[in-house]
């Protein structure tokens, strides 16, 4: 079975949002580990975030733009400067 361009730019869209969502993933690590934070689950216990949550969102799962901030207030971090970088990742 043929696929359609429309199929081809679909799928390569969601492998491009598949990679920038474990990329944001790598750097919610990072910056938990510089933090202070070895444990995910005890960083997301401290900060009364969802410890299965966020280990998804570390892991690369889909994350909301308000909730990315309320999780970089907890670690001190600006969105300028956790995007800083980014495509070095």
């Amino acid at each position: 079975m043929a696929l359609k361009k429309s199929d081809n730019i679909k799928g390569k869209t969601e492998n491009d949002e598949s990679l920038y969502l474990k990329k944001i993933g790598a750097r919610l690590r990072h910056f938990r580990k510089k933090a202070g934070y070895t444990n995910s689950e005890y960083f997301a216990y401290e900060n009364n975030i969802s410890r299965p949550q966020y280990g998804k969102y570390e892991a690369g799962a889909n994350i909301q733009l308000n909730t990315l901030i309320k999780i970089l207030k907890a670690m001190n971090v600006t969105l300028e400067e956790f995007f800083t970088g980014f495509n070095e990742y």
